[in-house]
């Protein structure tokens, strides 16, 4: 059991039912779903890229051009999450890129 800040948090992916929880070098499972997720957190911090990956806005490193028009994001701790054609669009209207 961990009792874990939100700004600790770099990345929720979905795992079927379970999403896996990314925060220091811990990645522990919890019986929920990412859109479940997604209705509770902050809208300003948090940021769902694709069907599979909801990023913490503030463990961003760098943005990249990616595939088809969307974006990479890799994320301090050397994650790289792919943000989707039609989420990279809210991306860049929501950081004015």
């Amino acid at each position: 059991c961990w009792f874990v800040r939100l700004s600790d948090v770099r990345l929720f992916e979905s795992e079927g039912n379970y999403v896996r929880i990314f925060f220091n070098d811990y990645k522990p499972l919890i019986l929920r779903s990412l859109n479940s997720l997604d209705e509770r957190l902050d809208p300003k911090t948090f940021f769902r890229a694709n069907r599979k990956h909801i990023i913490n806005l503030k463990w961003i490193d760098t943005i990249e051009p990616w595939l088809n028009g969307g974006l990479l994001v890799k994320l301090k701790g050397n994650d790289k999450i792919e943000v989707s054609r039609r989420q990279a669009v809210k991306f860049k209207e929501m950081l004015s890129l």
